[in-house]
């Protein structure tokens, strides 16, 4: 209610300058009732030289809160009737009859309460108003259009405008004023005005205008199709970095340990839960002003719960089966099982919520066709940073060493005194704490519950599989490929064929190429 009150404040300083009349009584009667059209046409004359208690009883209008009998119109608020055009409290009759709108007259409404808002000071709401009357064309609207546009000082919003003003003057009468507006519509390539130059082509009978927007259409199609294109690819991109940390941890135990752990899903649900977590302490024990800062906390805090569970995992079970893939495979299934019913007794089994921070809202409007949001686009950039995070540890640190070399030869890497069972769990607590980092990522832009894990384990193995067991690169390359090509094959065939292809293309890989993208090189390779 306190809204609409501003609102209405609001549409009233906006008419302050402007050449208004008042409202009478058989305006407001007009608009109140009788077919749609004419209704339609009367609120588009009274509009354009609208006092405040015109556009008062539009906003009235729009939430429903007029009254009508053959001869009076009722204003109501608080259950009592107020005239109109007076202002004053009337008695309503029994009756007076509630004023329908139809979807058509709610959006003349709309229309209407955008033209009130061309004239105001915000150049916010001045450019909101002038995509709203974008999307609701109309030639009665252009003396309006007009005013606003020889008035206007922003560039932007007077581009804006002067669409407005071709999209208006397309259902001229005159078919030179429409054959202009259809080039002029054409500049801008956007689907918002293919869709208005096809509705008028499906209703135009001059052979001159359906040539000009047909080429029009076209020209919006050769631009757009470009930004189908970027879409596709940067689809393909984000897919293919979730993929890539999804499958980073499972490189290390199954690549490079050689451990089939079907519980790396999990791994990567309590990622998410912590982060989850972490989103509920920063809500109850932190201001308000540093909640988007939960996320950046949330990251230690998933690797280290995924890690932990990790190094518990290889400590109590997989140590011992080390040389054995099918008991691993039965051991980790198992334990899959048992943590999904933890989460479960822990949280519930529904999907809980978590929020994205402000800073990972919204999305950058590259084309018009084109917006890439900014969770996306995070985390692209934190699958990048926690490749090159993991391929230092690997290649340059002392642990990475000593990984690769109980990995290429163990007996040999304990005869120069490495402790392999402390690198074992070293290393398997870090592909734990790299899938709990992925989970922490997939928590911004998908559910969070038991089964999270669930949608990725199948995809990460295919990934680590393809790109060459033990690969790194073969992994960055094996990971983005893929995503890129489902996401081709599903903007033509759809999302089941595409996964279906997919699955089909691996398989005949693996066939011509077992050893992957990328075979590993060494003893092991050897052996």
């Amino acid at each position: 209610m306190l809204r609409r009150l501003l609102h209405s404040a609001l549409l009233a300083a906006l008419l302050a300058a402007t050449g208004a009349h008042a409202l009478t009584v058989d305006e407001a009667r007009a608009i109140a009732s009788g077919d749609t059209e004419a209704r339609i046409a009367a609120l588009d004359k009274a509009v354009l030289t609208a006092d405040e208690k015109t556009a008062a009883f539009i906003q009235a209008m729009a939430d429903d809160a007029v009254k009508y009998t053959a001869d009076k119109v009722f204003v109501m608020k608080d259950d009592k009737g107020y005239d109109p055009v007076t202002g004053v409290e009337a008695k309503v009759p029994d009756d007076a009859e509630d004023v329908v709108n139809n979807n058509l007259m709610r959006g003349a409404f709309d229309a209407a309460q955008a033209v009130l808002q061309l004239t105001s000071k915000d150049e916010k709401v001045r450019a909101e108003a002038a995509q709203a009357l974008l999307k609701e064309p109309s030639e009665s609207r252009l003396p309006a259009v007009e005013r606003a546009l020889a008035a206007e000082t922003n560039p932007s919003i007077k581009a804006q405008l002067e669409l407005v003003r071709a999209a208006s003057m397309l259902n001229s009468a005159d078919a030179a004023k429409r054959i202009d507006a259809a080039k002029a519509l054409a500049e801008r390539k956007s689907p918002d005005i293919k869709l208005l130059l096809n509705q008028r082509l499906a209703d135009e009978t001059d052979a001159g205008v359906k040539s000009a927007i047909v080429a029009s259409i076209e020209r919006i199609d050769g631009a757009l199709v470009w930004g189908d294109r970027i879409n596709a690819v940067f689809s393909g991109i984000s897919l293919g970095s979730v993929l890539l940390l999804a499958a980073l941890g499972l490189a290390i135990t199954y690549g490079l340990m050689g451990v089939i752990n079907m519980a790396h899903g999990e791994l990567m649900m309590i990622g998410a839960y912590a982060t989850y977590v972490m989103q509920g302490i920063f809500q109850r024990y932190v201001p308000e002003s540093m909640f988007g800062l939960y996320l950046v906390a949330a990251i230690p805090v998933s690797f280290l719960a995924a890690a932990l569970v990790g190094a518990v995992l290889e400590r109590g079970v997989i140590r011992f089966l080390y040389g054995r893939p099918l008991e691993t495979l039965l051991a980790t299934w198992g334990i899959s099982l048992m943590l999904q019913q933890m989460v479960r007794s822990l949280f519930g089994a529904q999907n809980v919520g978590v929020e994205n921070p402000g800073w990972m809202s919204g999305g950058f409007t590259m084309l018009s066709n084109v917006t890439l949001p900014w969770n996306r686009i995070g985390i692209i950039i934190f699958a990048v940073l926690v490749l090159l995070a993991m391929g230092w540890l690997i290649g340059r640190t002392r642990l990475g060493l000593f990984v690769r070399g109980v990995t290429q030869n163990r007996p040999i890497a304990s005869c120069m005194g490495v402790n392999t069972a402390r690198i074992d769990t070293y290393a398997f607590a870090l592909g734990s704490g790299i899938a709990g980092l992925a989970g922490c990522a997939l928590s911004q832009i998908g559910n969070v519950g038991p089964d999270l894990g669930q949608s990725y384990i199948v995809d990460s193995f295919m990934v680590v599989v393809m790109g060459g067991v033990g690969q790194l690169a073969g992994t960055v390359y094996a990971a983005m490929g893929l995503g890129i090509l489902n996401k081709f094959i599903e903007g033509w065939a759809g999302a089941v064929l595409a996964k279906i292809a997919v699955l089909v293309f691996i398989i005949i890989f693996i066939q011509k190429r077992p050893q992957g993208i990328f075979a590993m090189k060494g003893r092991s390779a050897e052996a």
